[in-house]
């Protein structure tokens, strides 16, 4: 694995956790491409390298639930980070309830019909969220 990780290492690395995932036999679970015990050489790198860019173990998973092998994940990965201990007292909340990354400010959604406002496009694909 190199030294400093490229955004290249990164997209590969995504597509080797994909196309490499478990596929259950009755002997156990196999690589779904080379038929290989699980989990093969190839997924093990992925996983290396997409923990060394800063994903998760829950993250990671997300992408192989996902399916998608081209999925975009930013370069460089900064939600993720060297992990601080959180302030005394209840964590910061966003709307619904939901946790907010340190420094985001939750967005003011404009409302009164009741019916979800579909988020701006940026022209980038969504990241999927870890369930």
């Amino acid at each position: 694995m190199p030294a400093s990780l490229t955004p290249e290492d990164v997209r590969l690395a995504v597509r080797a956790v994909v196309v490499h995932a478990a596929e259950e036999w009755p002997a156990g679970p196999k690589c779904r491409n080379d038929g290989a015990a699980y989990p093969c050489r190839l997924h093990r790198w992925g996983r290396r390298v997409l923990e060394a860019h800063g994903l998760n173990e829950r993250q990671i998973d997300a992408l192989v639930r996902h399916g998608n092998p081209f999925v975009h994940v930013p370069f460089p990965f900064v939600l993720t980070g060297p992990r601080t201990p959180a302030p005394p007292g209840p964590a910061p909340r966003g709307q619904a309830g939901r946790p907010v990354a340190p420094g985001v400010r939750p967005v003011a959604r404009p409302g009164g019909s009741g019916r979800p406002v579909p988020p701006p496009a940026t022209g980038r694909p969504r990241w999927p969220r870890a369930s």
